[in-house]
């Protein structure tokens, strides 16, 4: 299965993003935690360049704790401050504002040594689709102003956000890039519900995830469906977990469509507990953080 998806009002995004770069002073990049290296859009490295940044990792409620902090050092070992979050709840937001502070002192400093009033903190917030950015925005401006949903593509337009008197925030909608080179970067953001189920075969997606439950959280997997072992076989699994979960069509037999939405569901709620896809070791030979702080 070829996983695409590129609606036109990505491209138009893309443009108005590099358009209105200039004029903010930090960029802050988030991120699914369960999938840091897959929900990173490698055309923002392109646009954003040089221009200082924060990796916010969203959901990391959501991600295996361990993983996660994982993932912080290997960014901060490329020269990049990365923060775990959870902007549903609200948790640790607060230091969103103290880290851009720490990666602009340079840039303010010379400023005010030049005679430049302080100012409010310029920040664009990008990222890929249903990454949380208008809930992100929503918490941090203690209100209401930043249109929210659990399917991707809501934010179709920019519009300044004010925090606060310390810092502005330019929204953006939710980026994906024309073509994944790796399928698995596709099967990984559409299992975590970036990409819209209507558009994808959700059987591949469950098979996908079983395998990779299989292969590195297998207890919970035969805890979550009653199983004494994994079978081999994909269909005798989900035949398994059709009729455990009463996934049936007429005459009794296992309806695969039923039991693909049912995995997928539990995975996306966390019916087998926190989930990280991958982990900083197995991202790094492709990772296009690396050459960009090189550069800068």
């Amino acid at each position: 299965m070829t996983i695409q998806w590129f609606p036109g009002h990505m491209a138009k995004a893309r443009r108005e993003v590099t358009e209105k770069l200039k004029l903010v002073d930090v960029v802050f990049e988030l991120v699914d935690a369960r999938i840091p290296y897959s929900s990173r859009n490698p055309m923002i490295d392109e646009i954003i360049q040089h221009k200082p940044r924060v990796v916010l990792l969203n959901k990391a409620d959501m991600a295996d704790k361990g993983v996660t902090a994982a993932w912080v050092r290997h960014f901060k070992e490329k020269g990049v401050t990365a923060l775990p979050i959870n902007s549903q709840a609200g948790v640790g937001l607060k230091q969103i504002v103290s880290e851009a502070n720490l990666v602009l002192k340079e840039k303010f400093d010379r400023l005010k040594a030049k005679g430049v009033r302080p100012r409010a903190i310029r920040a664009m917030i990008v990222g890929i689709p249903n990454a949380g950015k208008s809930t992100l925005i929503n918490r941090l401006a203690g209100k209401n102003i930043a249109r929210t949903g659990n399917t991707p593509g809501v934010t179709k337009a920019q519009q300044w956000i004010k925090v606060g008197k310390e810092m502005e925030l330019l929204d953006t909608p939710g980026i994906l890039w024309p073509k994944f080179e790796d399928q698995n970067v596709g099967l990984k953001l559409a299992l975590t519900g970036a990409i819209k189920d209507t558009i994808l075969n959700l059987q591949d997606i469950a098979v996908y995830a079983l395998r990779f439950l299989e292969e590195n959280y297998p207890e919970r997997l035969k805890e979550r469906y009653k199983l004494a072992e994994i079978p081999e076989d994909i269909a005798v699994l989900f035949d398994k977990i059709g009729i455990l979960r009463g996934c049936r069509i007429s005459g009794g037999e296992v309806d695969y469509d039923k039991v693909a939405e049912l995995v997928i569901r539990e995975v996306r709620s966390e019916k087998m507990g926190p989930l990280s896809f991958e982990r900083p070791e197995s991202a790094s030979q492709n990772d296009q953080i690396a050459d960009t702080v090189e550069r800068s």
